[in-house]
């Protein structure tokens, strides 16, 4: 008998969905809006979706990927406004009594980073830290098997670090790539045509995209001295421009570190949106 696996990534907007199996092929797969989470939308959702499937197939497990800090009992310890209502769910114990089947409870970022190193950029590298760009700015990271998230679950909340009392913005408010975004509005400009702008040496594009990787690396400055992980992962949908993005980073780290003492290499995640699909159902594979 083979492993077959459901797995779900759970985001502000969108469910999606699919088979995983033991050879690392996604199949089956779907997406749902999450109707922001209308009357608990999401989790009768899962049921619903997990009924079907088990329906139709032999399921070995049950991983989830969600958006919101994850309690140590698989539920939803906490979560933002982009999904109201959704605080306090039990995910893990709702989908265990119904299916009677093992079920894993994972933050999507932590799930970004499990998925890469199980099947993307990080395999076979034992101390990984994960970045994401997008609206705000999350961080994972895994030493030896290990997601270490802290007491209370809360560490690698890295867009609330670096705080700066006199323009009061944090980490996330100046190098999000939202704020990127927001940035080339008067330009009329989406953040990829920018950044192929940036690459033709077109003004003002490249001053904006190289002060934003300049904020960009205060954070991953500190990660790297504080951490030393073999990888340094930059995920999120900004990682799509590749070594450009990796090369812009890498001089704007330059005076940001000592000479020669950082020997962590970045790098860009592989699976795109696929990542938290196989990073929901990792666990279940080691």
């Amino acid at each position: 008998m083979t492993n077959l696996f459901l797995a779900f990534d759970i985001g502000g907007t969108t469910i999606k969905y699919s088979l995983v199996n033991e050879q690392l092929q996604l199949s089956a797969g779907g997406r749902c809006s999450t109707e922001h989470n209308r009357a608990g939308h999401i989790l009768q959702q899962l049921q619903a979706i997990t009924a079907t499937y088990q329906q139709k197939y032999a399921l070995t497990g049950i991983g989830i990927s969600t958006a919101g800090i994850v309690g140590a009992e698989g539920q939803i310890q906490y979560a933002g406004p982009t999904i109201p209502g959704y605080q306090g769910t039990p995910l893990k114990q709702t989908l265990e009594q119904q299916s009677g089947l093992p079920v894993v409870v994972v933050n999507d970022v932590d799930a970004a980073l499990l998925g890469e190193q199980l099947a993307g950029a990080a395999q076979e590298k034992n101390t990984v830290y994960c970045v994401a760009l997008g609206t705000g700015i999350g961080g994972a990271y895994l030493d030896h098997g290990q997601l270490l998230n802290g007491a209370h679950a809360t560490a690698n909340s890295l867009g609330y670090t670096l705080y700066d009392p006199q323009t009061k913005t944090n980490y996330e408010q100046r190098a999000s790539t939202l704020t990127l975004e927001h940035q080339l509005v008067d330009y009329q400009t989406s953040v990829p045509v920018a950044f192929d702008k940036a690459r033709q040496q077109e003004e003002p594009f490249v001053t904006l995209i190289d002060n934003w990787a300049a904020e960009v690396a205060t954070g991953l400055a500190n990660i790297i001295l504080l951490f030393d992980p073999e990888i340094l992962l930059i995920g999120g949908a900004v990682s799509q421009q590749g070594d450009f993005l990796l090369t812009l980073l890498n001089q704007a780290l330059e005076p940001l570190l000592p000479p020669n003492l950082c020997q962590t290499e970045l790098r860009v995640t592989q699976l795109a949106d696929q990542a938290q699909l196989f990073g929901a159902v990792a666990n279940f594979y080691n």
